[in-house]
């Protein structure tokens, strides 16, 4: 019996001269079939790592409960709290050890060393392979997304300055994937942490910078 799996989206990770600017849409889709409409996307690790997830709903779910609870666990036992590196590293392990039965998903993991403010991204695939990077997407929309991350993208921007640009490349993927779309989630991490913007907070960005 086949078995379908809830897929398709447009996420995208930039690391900032400050931080990191994490967005995705919020379909999830089964085929030609819109399954969610508000399915999420983005997840808070730690308060200062944050991971993007592109594939089945149910794998990284599961992924991300098993990481949260990770690191917390190190927090406990370490009185700090896990850098982006060692999220990803560890993720990776993860992934890799279950490369016979492996999560069918796409990661990007980000967020900032708060001991030296160092600004971290990193990509992993389905069996834990692992690169740094400094800006990246994933999902069925993805390369429409790189052609506007390409040419307007760049680290030594603000994460002010990144904004509209992570926005404008996820709202282009929106208009040509059919799998992408359904409202937009916006994530920032920073010295102050996680922030998480609202509905009206990401409406009011759109309207000043990306025009119809």
């Amino acid at each position: 019996m086949e078995t379908k799996t809830l897929k398709g989206t447009t996420t995208i990770g930039l690391v900032c001269k400050d931080g990191v600017v994490f967005t995705a849409d919020k379909r999830a889709s089964m085929g030609s079939f819109i399954a969610s409409k508000r399915s999420r996307k983005i997840f808070n690790i730690n308060n200062f790592v944050a991971s993007t997830v592109a594939g089945s709903v149910g794998d990284a779910d599961a992924l991300m409960r098993l990481i949260r609870a990770e690191a917390t666990l190190y927090e406990m036992n370490n009185r700090e709290k896990m850098s982006p590196r060692a999220v990803a590293t560890l993720l990776s392990n993860i992934l890799q050890g279950s490369r016979i039965f492996p999560y069918l998903v796409q990661l990007i993991i980000g967020g900032i060393q708060i001991h030296n403010d160092r600004v971290e991204l990193y990509t992993l695939d389905p069996i834990g392979g692992l690169i740094e990077e400094k800006m990246a997407a994933t999902g069925s929309g993805s390369p429409i997304a790189y052609g506007i991350l390409e040419q307007e993208y760049s680290e030594d921007k603000s994460v002010n300055e990144n904004i509209p640009i992570a926005l404008r490349a996820l709202n282009s993927a929106m208009q040509r994937d059919s799998a992408t779309g359904d409202g937009i989630a916006l994530v920032t991490i920073t010295r102050d942490g996680f922030r998480e913007y609202k509905k009206e907070e990401i409406d009011k960005i759109i309207k000043k910078f990306i025009s119809e």
